[in-house]
């Protein structure tokens, strides 16, 4: 596709997960990660959408699985979820080895491209929630654009501060009056997870959170070429485009990443 459209904490006290399209999942680093593929999600977040249900997806990467092992309570948010994909490539393989053997790449950009696809083929309003007000205005714009049928019932880049319970509800009530079904959260790992926790039964839409897809699709940032996500080192194609904000996060995350799955490996017993 063109750039820019990309082909210690309390425990959490949310509803129990519902079904998976496949049934499978492991642990990694205690984190859970289910089975999935692209026609997985799509199918099981097009039933959701018809219900009108409330339900929440996380897409895994090497900083979401550091973020569970380090944060219990953040683990428990992640677990709770009812679908966990795997976007980050060590993640898949990983997941493989421990006995997903058809385990598929669910990348944010792509997911969300593909899902504002056939809602606009099917009539299914969707919504956006996060980021800044400029790149929300150019991923509408851009989205809009690709997707001329598209009906993108709400929209909204949230102060970047703590929310009211007041105004969490005012939110909540706002996009249940939108008839949203597909609501894209953009607020980053691991901030967009724990307020889709929090929304949940309180939102009645599916809520994804794709985090760097809202720069991604909008054109404020560009993914890795295809051989640089293949190989598994869009980390740092991501650490060279944004060194300032990222290097903390992959030096302290990535090496303990590497120490603590190769003995989670070692341990493992195949099924």
């Amino acid at each position: 596709m063109a750039d820019g459209m990309m082909a210690g904490s309390q425990r959490a006290s949310a509803p129990a997960p519902g079904p998976l399209p496949s049934g499978r999942r492991c642990s990694v680093l205690g984190m859970r990660v289910d089975e999935l593929d692209y026609d997985r999600v799509i199918n099981q977040i097009r039933v959701w959408s018809a219900e009108g249900s409330s339900h929440y997806m996380c897409i895994s990467t090497v900083h979401m699985v550091m973020e569970s092992y380090d944060d219990p309570g953040f683990q428990a948010v992640v677990n709770a979820a009812d679908l966990v994909g795997a976007d980050g490539i060590p993640v898949i393989k990983v997941s493989r080895w421990l006995g997903l053997g058809r385990q598929g790449r669910v990348f944010a950009p792509e997911l969300l491209i593909r899902l504002s696809e056939v809602a606009a083929n099917e009539g299914i309003p969707v919504g956006f929630y996060g980021s800044t007000p400029k790149v929300i205005e150019d991923l509408v714009g851009a989205v809009s654009a690709k997707f001329p049928k598209l009906n993108v019932a709400y929209s909204l880049s949230p102060p970047f501060r703590a929310l009211s319970p007041e105004e969490l509800d005012k939110i909540a009530d706002d996009i249940n009056r939108s008839g949203v079904r597909i609501l894209f959260v953009g607020l980053g790992c691991p901030k967009q997870e724990r307020w889709m926790n929090q929304m949940r039964g309180k939102v009645n839409a599916t809520m994804i959170g794709v985090g760097w897809a809202f720069d991604v699709c909008s054109g404020h940032s560009k993914a890795a070429p295809e051989f640089i996500q293949n190989a598994g080192m869009e980390w740092f194609y991501r650490l060279v485009l944004n060194p300032k904000k990222l290097w903390r996060r992959h030096l302290r995350n990535n090496p303990r990443f590497l120490v603590l799955i190769g003995r989670q490996l070692v341990s493992h017993k195949p099924a």
